[in-house]
Order: structure tokens, then C-alpha cells, then sequence
């Protein structure tokens, strides 16, 4: 095995356990929102995010059998998640004020998506093999777009968050 697949292999490992850890982190947001629809999402994110392991995971037995990774090995298909309130109803705001828990597991999911995004541009960046640069290319796209609305959905909440809690001036 040479010094690039070794690369190669490393750069899987880290990555299956940041997905790991996301589908952990998306699971526990699930089971402690009390918005409906926040569970749901939670829920998809968090099988997404488990298949994100699973095409690592066969990517890097690939490249350990092969050298090489499979380009037969694709993505399911993604999740969408569109429109000015993408993770939760619009009941949440009803309770803003004690919704805690959600708009800390919108910055927490927001902190991991963008540093998935980082890692996942430099190990396209660092890759010599097209296939490896091309899928971690889409999942750069793919975590941009948990990363898009879970900041939308912020926005649109953390002023009334804020007011609710007495952190705003106004």
C-alpha cells in the first residue's frame, strides 16, 4: 500500500467518524425536540448522515481490496430542505422561549456541517485520484445543503429567541 492510499485511508477514517458522530448528534436532537417536525428532520438528517458512513465505509474497504476506490459505489439520494422554516414547524415559535434545546442543536449542527465542509474541500483539494475528489466533492454539496437550512432556520428564529429571553435591546 503506498504513501497516497495510506493518505487516502486516514482521510476516510476521520471522516466515517465525523459522520459517526453526526449521525449520534442528529439522533439525540431528534429525541429531545418536542417539534414534530424538527423530530422528522432530525431523524432524516441523521439517516443521512448514516449513509454517509456506510459509502465511506465501503469506499475505504474498496481503496484497502483494490487500491483504487469503486466508482459503482454512489450517494442515495438526498433529503431537501426548503423554504423560510426547513427544520421546524411554524408551533415552534409559539414556544420560543423555552425552546433551548433546538436552537442549540441548530448552532451545534451548524458547527458540524461547516467543519464537515472544510474537511471534505481539503481532502478533494489534497486527492490525486479524480473518484476520490469527486466524492468528497458531493459531499461537500451535501453538507452545504444541511448547512444552508439549518442556518435559515436559525435566522428565522433567533431574533423572537432573543426577545423572548430578554437578549434583545429592543
Amino acid at each position: 500500500m503506498g504513501t497516497n492510499e495510506n493518505r487516502i485511508l486516514d482521510g476516510l477514517k476521520k471522516a466515517i467518524e465525523a459522520e459517526g458522530d453526526g449521525y449520534n448528534f442528529y439522533s439525540m436532537a431528534a429525541m429531545n425536540t418536542n417539534d414534530e417536525k424538527g423530530r422528522e428532520v432530525f431523524q432524516m438528517l441523521a439517516r443521512e448522515e448514516l449513509d454517509h458512513v456506510r459509502f465511506l465505509k465501503n469506499q475505504y474497504n474498496a481503496i484497502l481490496r483494490t487500491g483504487i476506490p469503486d466508482e459503482k459505489i454512489k450517494l442515495p439520494k438526498r433529503g431537501t430542505l426548503m423554504g423560510p422554516s426547513p427544520i421546524f414547524s411554524d408551533n415552534l415559535r409559539a414556544r420560543i422561549k423555552d425552546a433551548h434545546m433546538e436552537m442549540s442543536a441548530l448552532s451545534i449542527g451548524i458547527q458540524l456541517e461547516l467543519n464537515a465542509i472544510k474537511f471534505y474541500k481539503q481532502e478533494a483539494d489534497a486527492a490525486d485520484n479524480e473518484s476520490v475528489t469527486q466524492f468528497y466533492n458531493e459531499l461537500v454539496e451535501w453538507e452545504q445543503g444541511h448547512y444552508q437550512a439549518l442556518l435559515t432556520q436559525q435566522e428565522s428564529l433567533k431574533n423572537d429567541y432573543w426577545s423572548a429571553g430578554g437578549f434583545s435591546p429592543f
